[in-house]
């Protein structure tokens, strides 16, 4: 299992709404923080938050969603 990062999953935490983060902002998060997005996947995992939205149709959802 892989570490997750404490800031990184307590900065996911203050962004998410209603235990959701937009695929958007965690991109946006992981290109400010400098870490890949599955950095920030974990992150939210960990965190019990939701990936919503995806660009790609990732994370159970479909594009536009």
């Amino acid at each position: 299992m892989e570490q997750v990062d404490e800031a990184i999953k307590q900065k996911v935490e203050s962004l998410a709404k209603n235990g959701q983060l937009s695929c958007a902002e965690a991109i946006k998060l992981a290109n400010t923080e400098a870490v890949p997005p599955t950095c920030i996947g974990r992150a939210a995992n960990a965190a019990g938050v939701k990936i919503i939205a995806c660009q790609l149709g990732c994370f159970g959802g479909k594009k536009g969603d």
